[in-house]
């Protein structure tokens, strides 16, 4: 395998670690700064040109793109992916991950834990906003913030606001989250690479500090992670479209908390508190997905006319409740069940003897006419009130209501 690292920095620890496990493995490998590609676009010949010249071949790439040249970085793996070349992480999937909004966004439609947070542009949202979060303390993060900068603790409503005003007031945008006392100054860092965890530490924040982030001081200790949080980390990388990835969870009373997915997580920290060789185990995957490559359904299924991949639900009272899979008649509709959901499981190529149940998301592929007809009509989604109980006052008069309806005073 020929394998390109995009990395602006030859010398940190991530990038030489990298190197020298796919060289250990007969790999050819070579590091290409990002800044120094440029993009030629053609009609069906797409390019890149590194240092002048046309670049050469290469089977994959590892993208350890810097939060400053996101744009440029993304621009660059978008190309190698329409040149087919296997990129470990998507060029989308970095995007995502780089904006904390946008993350928790799409983080927020699943079944996954994370800490109430609210993102406000006008001053007079502010307030309103950190009381439906349960009010302070509340922590307050810039979208774009890295290895802790940019991430405050405010302890009262005041500084928050303060706080918030003073960053707005600097063009910043940010979160501000519900602070999950519980797990102050503890975090947990799961290194995800394909569908598994392959190693993670617990780092704790040291003296007053409150981010526990190694950069700001924070020690670690390996752990081993029980099946809920891997799942957890697992089905937030891959929601974002991240094969490597450091998620970062809260340890919260409800189980993991997501908190951040990083699409380039350092090594050093991980490699010297679990003593693993997580490099090595990145440069595998890549090689195995080399030789045998992930397809993006999105992008394949959907182009044969005619055909899609669409989600059906099984609401209350629907026919195919107590059903198996194969009796529901689906597949004699030419529709297959890719992935059945079920709350926060995630059932991949449901055997045809498994029954249905109320509130089963099936993902399928098939004719788009025929499954248009099963997807029920949008209704709209009652939102949860928040009702604010007032105190009793004395009762100057007794209301009574006469035969007509109307009220009357006696």
């Amino acid at each position: 395998m020929k394998l390109g690292i995009l990395s602006c920095n030859l010398k940190c620890y991530s990038t030489r670690r990298l190197r020298e496990a796919a060289e250990q493995r007969g790999h050819k490998v070579k590091v290409l700064n990002t800044t120094k590609f440029a993009i030629d676009l053609a009609e069906g010949d797409p390019d890149l040109y590194f240092r002048q010249k046309q670049l050469s071949h290469y089977d994959a790439v590892l993208p350890r793109i810097g939060a400053s040249i996101t744009y440029f970085g993304t621009a660059v793996v978008r190309q190698f992916e329409q040149m087919d070349i296997f990129s470990a992480n998507s060029s989308a999937g970095i995007s995502n991950s780089r904006d904390k909004l946008r993350s928790m966004q799409i983080l927020s439609r699943h079944h996954i834990g994370m800490p109430q947070t609210t993102f406000v542009r006008d001053k007079k949202d502010v307030l309103p906003a950190i009381e439906r979060i349960g009010g302070a303390p509340v922590v307050i993060k810039l979208l774009e913030g890295t290895q802790g900068i940019g991430v405050l603790l405010a302890e009262t409503v005041k500084s928050a606001e303060a706080i918030i005003e003073l960053l707005q007031s600097q063009r910043q945008n940010v979160l501000v989250q519900k602070f999950v006392a519980e797990s102050k100054g503890r975090d947990i860092r799961a290194f995800v690479v394909g569908d598994r965890v392959v190693a993670a530490m617990r780092r704790v924040a040291q003296g007053q500090e409150f981010r526990s982030n190694v950069h700001r001081g924070g020690v670690t200790e390996a752990v081993v992670l029980d099946e809920t949080y891997c799942e957890t980390a697992v089905r937030a990388a891959q929601i974002l479209g991240l094969r490597v990835a450091g998620v970062d969870m809260l340890e919260g009373k409800r189980g993991p908390q997501i908190m951040e997915v990083n699409s380039s997580p350092g090594l050093e920290g991980i490699e010297r508190c679990t003593q693993l060789d997580i490099a090595g185990a990145i440069i595998d995957y890549i090689a195995a997905q080399v030789d045998f490559p992930e397809i993006d359904l999105r992008q394949r299924l959907t182009v044969s006319r005619g055909y899609g991949v669409t989600e059906i639900h099984v609401p209350e009272g629907s026919e195919y409740i107590g059903k198996t899979v194969s009796e529901s008649g689906l597949r004699d509709k030419d529709i297959n069940v890719l992935t059945l959901h079920r709350g926060t499981t995630v059932i991949p190529n449901p055997r045809s003897d498994r029954c249905l149940e109320a509130g089963d998301r099936l993902l399928c592929f098939g004719k788009l006419e025929l499954m248009r007809d099963l997807i029920p009509r949008k209704t709209n989604r009652k939102r949860r009130q928040k009702v604010r109980v007032l105190p009793e006052l004395p009762v100057a008069e007794e209301v009574q209501g006469d035969a007509d309806g109307a009220e009357t005073s006696t």
